[in-house]
């Protein structure tokens, strides 16, 4: 039945078309809007058009002012406000609350002004959505596709991500805010991808025809075969935004989407839907920590929020910032107003009851995972149980492959396809279990796994992690380098770069499995872990960790009561208390075990090493004279020990205790000593270690030039220095070596450069000597002030 409206507006256009004696073809001509869209606009098919094509009737129409008003009063009198021609602006409940995504709605926005554009390139009305057409004996009319070139193109959005991260509501918030941009309206179809029995495109195809009040006795006459021919008809002449929500795959999707149109399709699944073309991705992750605080507090109110923001964080967190997490969460909070944030806080903080505290009537996180959990392959559905196995939250292929025993390759079709059904996510080379995620993984794992199956899974995962840290590891050991030639491993350790790679990527996860073994009384694979990190530890230095791991091979190597292993561990602590924890007091008393237990073994290297470790503890605890002394019979023991790599750091911190102790001279004189020493030895040192040993010389070059007034000499080291951080990827020592070029360029006036340096360290990032980073940025400041 036709809107009253419509017919006034279509039959008064009639009767000035008349009047002028023109056919719609010529009215077309003479207006420029096809002759389709006059046809439906005088029988009352499509809405009243906008302003702009009314405009164009009237000129085409040659009418006079009180007719041209006459016509625009009823066009106006027609567009009722949410009015559409398919009778489709209802929107699903559930959007009033939308908080967040606001780069995701801008993109949608971005997407739908290229729609806008191709409309508008392609010669139609922008806020009709009239085309051309055919007229009735057949010609093609003056706005026909035939006599414009080819038709635009629909833009296809697909909006892919995990299951509650809020697909639906993004989809349907955006609908709601670029309706206007869809005059002939918004269609929202639900493709039911998770159910068991999902429709086939034919049974959807037929629903959106209906919607768009396609009459029965049409739909007849075309017949099934002909339903896909008037569905890309009737979406090819419309302005319409079409959300094709919660798809299973893209075999459901194909069939659905318009050929041609200046339509924007918007399509929501969990999977990635890779197989379809020329379309836009917008994935979905969770919500940032500021856009979870306001979700919740837009549920629970800004009272009860605002009593305990803490409370709240730890909310945000246990739900992983994942929006369906937060609406129960949220909703629980709302119905239960004797509840504070910090009950429920601490209710979800006990990991084992997470998942089934985070249901609030019949919406449960895990029923919406356990749906695409259902859809996997028998395989997958394997792989993803036991990754919950995995110590950190990221791993690769190769660290997942030996949870089922299968081939790199075979692991990585079965890690891709929980990508693409949303279960996993994927960054480079590596993949990652959302939190939530990885507890329903861990329950799946107890419920359909036995004991005696997930134990040996999990002792096979730590024993290659440990395996594999040693071979990485030793690239940075003298005497060691590239793995053997019969070595079988499944990851790429052919470069000291690649190893350094593996370890950072993999770090939580081997440490963890470091844990496991000493727990378990395996010291001697503890030590060996140690052992092959030593001087790979020089090479990420701020990791965070190496006390912990040098603390625990100091207690194995006691449990094995070996004498020299003993005192080589404690050594290794003694370094990671003063470099890493900047803990001097400790690395003194350390030092002294150290060489205790090398006293007793008879062993000089250690006994050098220790009193190494002693020189730099005295030269932070400010006793420069006993540092000197440290030092130097630490470099006498090395050279007895015929250890040259030991040389090396005796002779570079005798340089830096001179340095400190104020004897700038000397330090200069014995650094370029060491300097040259390096040059004539560098044959029989390591490579890593020499470039080591080479930077920290001209660092400390560069800090005595500075120190003597000399700014371009001092400006030349210490940005050699830095081009060797950076040569070497060491972030830790790089953050270091910055401040030393700042220091250098504003003691030669270079103040612009000065800033530069300050804030290079300033922007160094993950890896940087955080304290070194705090002295930059108080640096940048000073000079700014000024």
């Amino acid at each position: 039945m036709l809107n009253g409206e419509q017919a006034a507006f279509g039959g008064l256009l009639r009767d000035f078309r008349l009047s002028a004696s023109l056919t719609i073809e010529g009215l077309a001509e003479a207006s420029g809007v096809s002759v389709r869209g006059i046809g439906d606009l005088e029988r009352g098919r499509r809405a009243a058009p906008q302003r702009r094509t009314v405009a164009a009737l009237a000129d085409g129409l040659g009418l006079a002012e009180a007719a041209r008003e006459r016509l625009l009063t009823a066009a106006r009198a027609g567009r009722s406000p949410g009015y559409s021609p398919v009778g489709v602006r209802s929107f699903p409940r559930g959007i009033d609350d939308f908080v967040g995504r606001t780069r995701e709605l801008a993109r949608l926005a971005q997407f739908a002004g290229q729609a806008a554009a191709r409309h508008d390139s392609d010669g139609r009305d922008d806020q009709d959505g009239t085309t051309g057409g055919y007229a009735s004996d057949g010609s093609a009319d003056h706005g026909s596709p035939a006599a414009r070139g080819p038709a635009a193109q629909p833009v296809v959005v697909a909006v892919s991500g995990p299951p509650g991260t809020g697909k639906t509501t993004l989809a349907l918030r955006a609908a709601r805010e670029l309706a206007e941009q869809f005059p002939d309206g918004q269609l929202v179809v639900d493709l039911r991808g998770m159910d068991n029995d999902p429709p086939e495109p034919a049974e959807l195809l037929l629903g959106v025809l209906k919607a768009l009040q396609v009459a029965d006795r049409e739909l007849a006459k075309a017949g099934p075969q002909g339903h896909p021919a008037l569905y890309r008809q009737l979406l090819a002449d419309r302005r319409c935004l079409l959300v094709l929500d919660n798809a299973r795959d893209e075999a459901q999707v194909r069939p659905l989407l318009p050929g041609s149109g200046a339509g924007m399709v918007v399509v929501t699944s969990r999977r990635m839907l890779t197989g379809l073309e020329s379309v836009h991705r917008l994935p979905l992750g969770e919500l940032d920590t500021q856009e979870a605080a306001a979700f919740l507090t837009a549920l629970v109110g800004t009272e009860r929020a605002s009593a305990d923001p803490a409370a709240l964080d730890d909310v945000a967190r246990s739900c992983g910032h994942l929006p369906l997490a937060l609406r129960v969460a949220g909703n629980w909070l709302a119905t239960r107003t004797g509840w504070t944030v910090r009950r429920l806080a601490d209710r979800l903080a006990q990991e084992e009851r997470r998942l089934d505290a985070l249901s609030a009537g019949d919406v449960r996180v895990a029923a919406a995972f356990d749906l695409s959990y259902r859809q996997l392959t028998p395989t997958a559905a394997r792989l993803f149980r036991r990754l919950a196995l995995i110590p950190g939250p990221d791993a690769g292929a190769a660290c997942a492959a030996q949870l089922t025993g299968q081939q790199l390759f075979d692991a990585e079709d079965a890690l891709e396809e929980l990508v693409e059904t949303g279960l996993l996510g994927a960054d480079r080379d590596s993949y990652r279990l959302h939190d939530l995620l990885r507890l329903f993984a861990r329950a799946r794992l107890e419920a359909e796994e036995s004991v005696e199956d997930i134990a040996p899974a999990r002792a096979a995962l730590h024993r290659w992690l440990l395996e594999t840290a040693i071979v990485a590891g030793r690239w940075f050991e003298p005497d060691h380098g590239a793995p053997a030639a019969d070595w079988q491993g499944m990851v790429d350790l052919a470069t000291a770069d690649k190893a350094r790679q593996w370890l950072q990527a993999e770090g939580v996860n081997w440490l963890a499995a470091l844990r496991t073994a000493a727990a378990a009384g395996d010291h001697t694979t503890v030590v060996e872990v140690a052992e092959a990190l030593h001087w790979f530890s020089d090479q990420w230095v701020f990791w965070g960790h190496w006390p912990e791991v040098f603390g625990t091979a100091v207690r194995s190597a006691q449990a094995l009561g070996d004498a020299l292993v003993e005192a080589t561990q404690l050594n290794y602590h003694a370094w990671a208390l003063l470099l890493c924890e900047g803990r001097p007091g400790d690395g003194l008393v350390r030092s002294a075990e150290a060489l205790a237990a090398a006293e007793r073994a008879g062993d000089l290297a250690q006994q050098a090493w220790a009193h190494s470790y002693a020189a730099w503890a005295h030269r932070l605890l400010g006793d420069a004279e006993r540092s000197i002394d440290a030092i130097s019979e630490s470099a006498r023991l090395f050279e007895a020990a015929d250890d040259i790599h030991g040389t090396l750091q005796a002779m570079s911190g005798y340089g830096i205790a001179l340095l400190n102790a104020g004897r700038t001279e000397e330090a200069l004189a014995a650094d370029l000593r060491t300097l040259a020493f390096l040059a004539e030895n560098g044959d029989c040192l390591e490579p890593h270690i020499a470039d080591i040993g080479r930077l920290n010389l001209h660092a400390g070059i560069g800090r005595a030039y500075t120190a003597l007034g000399r700014g371009k000499e001092a400006v030349a080291h210490a940005q050699t220095a830095v081009d060797l951080c950076r040569a070497n990827n060491n972030t830790a020592l790089l953050s270091r070596c910055l401040v030393r070029l700042g220091e250098a360029f504003a003691s030669a006036g270079r103040t612009a450069e000065a800033k530069d340096a300050f804030a290079d360290c300033v922007s160094v990032g993950l890896g940087a000597d955080l304290e070194y980073v705090a002295d930059a940025r108080a640096r940048l400041a000073g000079l700014d002030a000024h």
